[in-house]
């Protein structure tokens, strides 16, 4: 009994280390030891010509989004891209605000819409039957871009076998002290630094909406009921033997949630669609036919969104009875660090609801927020996955 009890203890245990520290430890290590061997890769460059650079249509896809189509098209406005080769293409799924009106003020705009809300992934289906172009750039209508992020993608697929582009996301406090946008903004930093590591190593675990870019010749159609259309989409690239290139030099700003339960709303909806994706896209955990992307897939994505979460649940009661039976002074040592973990996440809460914020309290409060989170998507997974539409967070 206790043999087992300590066997599922150290698998629980090196599971969640595994999954938060020791994969980003090992892409450190391994990129290291490439760098020093192989060297940088080379960079391709830009044509010095603008006239040579590709056409690219930039796609918005868009419900009830009145509020912020100026100050949007005052920052597609800003962009540094050729005019003549970017079609800026709105599509509006079902919306019944000012949307359509106040995107027909604009001559440089290309309306597609829909009567009948559908969802993200139908949306971008219907914009993609009215694409000419090779290049398409999804971004959402309340992210704004920095003026070289068209240019810096189409540097991107200039990369050998690359099929698919994902921008970086970077999140913004409207206000000093938001936590729901501070703790956003916080994971956001280490995720992206995920994504750019394994980026170096072969591929990307996926894109996000809020800036990415497919090559169309590659383009595979994401179901329509997905969840998570954007990474569904950048996957299925993967999975056809193409490879997804990150850069932080094109990126979007957007504020974060104007709180923790409209932040609580993306997570759910976040985990409920990876459920979806993992099981969709379970082919590619073949390490026979995909070695490398089984290799990334599951230690960046699957072990996140499925396993681990469970396994840190599960730590709590298995701990306490190995204390309990007086297994060894190793497990009464990692029983009062969880003690103190958790106390210390209820202190960042509290913390948190009166409006204050200590950082060193913070980080294992949005931490166990997200893990929580995970078992609320499985929830949200089996009302919502018949449909691709969601609810909106509210933004700060």
């Amino acid at each position: 009994m206790i043999l087992t009890l300590k066997i599922l203890f150290w698998v629980c245990l090196l599971l969640v280390l595994y999954t938060y520290i020791g994969y980003g430890a090992f892409l450190f290590i391994v990129l290291k030891i490439k760098r020093l061997l192989f060297g940088s890769a080379k960079e391709p460059v830009l044509p010095a010509d603008d006239e040579a650079l590709p056409p690219v249509t930039l796609m918005i896809c868009a419900y009830n989004e009145e509020d912020v189509i100026p100050e949007k098209m005052e920052n597609i406005r800003q962009l540094d891209y050729p005019a003549d080769k970017l079609c800026v293409m709105w599509v509006t799924d079902g919306s019944n605000d000012r949307s359509n009106e106040l995107l027909s003020q604009y001559d440089e705009v290309k309306l597609v819409f829909s009567t009948e809300r559908k969802g993200k992934a139908a949306a971008m289906q219907h914009g993609l039957r009215e694409n000419q172009a090779e290049y398409v750039v999804f971004t959402d209508a309340n992210t704004m871009l920095n003026a070289m992020a068209i240019k810096e993608i189409v540097r991107q697929f200039m990369k050998d076998n690359v099929s698919c582009v994902s921008g970086e996301k970077r999140v913004a406090a409207r206000h000093r002290g938001e936590v729901a946008a501070e703790g956003e903004g916080l994971y956001w930093k280490y995720e992206s630094t995920l994504k750019r590591w394994d980026s170096e190593l072969y591929s990307a675990m996926g894109a996000a909406g809020e800036l990415f870019a497919v090559r169309m010749s590659h383009y595979r159609e994401a179901p329509s009921n997905a969840l998570l259309d954007d990474f569904m989409m950048s996957m299925l690239i993967v999975a056809d033997g193409h490879r997804i290139a990150y850069t932080s030099d094109a990126y979007a700003m957007e504020y974060g949630s104007a709180n923790m339960t409209e932040e609580s709303k993306r997570k759910r909806r976040i985990a409920a669609g990876g459920l979806q994706s993992i099981w969709w896209l379970r082919s590619l955990m073949n390490p026979l036919r995909y070695p490398k992307v089984c290799f990334q897939f599951v230690s960046h994505r699957v072990l996140r969104w499925s396993l681990t979460p469970v396994a840190m649940l599960a730590l709590i009661p298995l701990n306490l009875f190995l204390v309990l039976m007086k297994a060894g002074t190793v497990y009464t040592v990692v029983w009062w660090l969880q003690v103190a973990f958790y106390l210390a996440a209820v202190a960042g809460y509290v913390l948190a609801r009166s409006g204050r914020k200590n950082k060193l309290l913070y980080v294992p409060y949005y931490f166990l927020f997200m893990n929580l989170n995970v078992f609320r998507g499985m929830a949200y997974l089996r009302s919502h996955s018949t449909s691709g539409t969601w609810e909106k967070a509210r933004r700060g």
